[in-house]
């Protein structure tokens, strides 16, 4: 993805205008069409993205700005999704004491989360992220990133048994459905030129940061009861290897983003624990970079990569949900410490998580988020100049 060092990227959304905001409600409620909501989609992303290139980031996304969170968009995309509210869900789920307890710390309306479920057997309407791209590439000779759910975060999210089981008796089931839908999507996107596609699996730290069965934290990514954590997570890293059987070496790189949560601002309630525990899974995963955050102290211990010399690192030195700005020699520090085990040409830069997790209900403000870049883009060029330096004495 070219020779410059320490790239400069964001995970994938950003607050959204107010605009849209306003056009996403009034869409729900069928006073807009899709084609009004379109409209004011691309002037907030065209605005997302000049925020990005002026703050110097070397890869852009398009926000996100046409969907309404991280996952619950695909319900348009499919055939026999429905989009259901959390309260709606309260009706399928059998421990409903346990589940209401986890809407409790997430501290946010069960009616103001959505959620997609499959009523029936799965299939694309309409592609999930190639039209997006293919807008924001007019728009932009940046390089781009196309973010979507993973595998795993969609089988856990999707298969709610009581509406489910009639076309998917398991959640296995479906999930076989799911790797076809994102190996189409992947194929068309692959030939359009895609730069770079990252996948959101942060369910994956919920297998291995809580007890089995309970504490179940990421709610509409983690509607299924797990199983055994290590089961669950073979399966979970099974389904990746097969969306990607194929797909590399053919111009296109591909992450996967683990995180522990990004649906408050109050750490306390966030999962937390270092990646030592996920290790010998993740380096199974056929795949150019892990896409990891590193800005908060829930992520523990840089040292828990250190075996992953072969693969790139999305490093995480700004944290979206807080309210103060990075300096850039903490970021330079922080770059230098992962210098000690990963080689520069494979650290790109990133926040640990997005900005606009929700639509309804960003993480931070569209000015503090483009601070945070500013800082970021600084670091990377001074990180740059450093290497050229050691090089140069070399």
């Amino acid at each position: 993805m070219g020779s410059t060092l320490f790239p400069a990227t964001v995970i994938g959304s950003w607050p959204r205008t107010v605009e849209v905001q306003k056009a996403m409600r009034e869409k729900r409620a069928g006073r807009m069409t899709d084609a009004e909501f379109q409209a004011v989609a691309d002037d907030a992303v065209i605005q997302c993205l000049r925020l990005q290139e002026e703050a110097g980031m070397d890869i852009v996304t398009d926000g996100e700005q046409r969907r309404d969170n991280y996952i619950s968009f695909v319900a348009e995309h499919l055939h026999n999704v429905k989009m259901l509210t959390v309260s709606e869900l309260l009706e399928y789920i059998e421990d409903k004491a346990s589940f209401e307890e986890i809407l409790g710390t997430l501290d946010v309306p069960a009616f103001s989360l959505s959620n997609p479920a499959a009523t029936g057997k799965i299939s694309r309407k309409k592609p999930l992220a190639l039209n997006d791209y293919c807008f924001l590439k007019k728009h932009t000779d940046r390089k781009i990133k196309v973010t979507l759910p993973g595998p795993y975060l969609l089988t856990r999210s999707m298969w709610v048994e009581g509406l489910s089981i009639k076309a998917y008796p398991t959640k296995e089931d479906l999930a076989i459905d799911i790797v076809s839908v994102l190996r189409e999507e992947l194929e068309e996107l692959i030939a359009e030129g895609v730069d770079f596609v990252q996948f959101d699996e942060p369910v994956l730290t919920e297998l291995v940061f809580t007890q089995k069965n309970t504490n179940r934290t990421f709610m509409c990514g983690a509607l299924t009861a797990k199983a055994d954590a290590e089961e669950e997570i073979e399966f979970a890293l099974g389904l990746m290897n097969s969306v990607m059987e194929g797909m590399r070496g053919r111009g296109t790189k591909f992450g996967v983003h683990v995180c522990r949560g990004n649906w408050s601002r109050d750490d306390s309630i966030l999962l937390k624990g270092p990646y030592f525990s996920l290790i010998p899974y993740l380096s199974r995963v056929d795949i150019d970079q892990l896409v990891l955050e590193f800005a908060t102290p829930r992520a523990g211990e840089i040292e828990a990569i250190k075996d992953f010399a072969n693969v790139e690192i999305g490093f995480g030195v700004v944290n979206p949900r807080t309210d103060t700005v990075e300096t850039t020699d903490e970021i330079v520090e922080k770059v230098n410490q992962l210098l000690k085990i990963v080689p520069a040409d494979k650290i790109y830069l990133n926040p640990d998580c997005g900005f606009g997790t929700f639509a309804q209900r960003p993480m931070n403000s569209e000015e503090i988020a483009v601070n945070k870049l500013k800082v970021m883009s600084k670091a990377a060029n001074l990180l740059r100049e450093q290497f050229k330096s050691v090089r140069k004495s070399d």
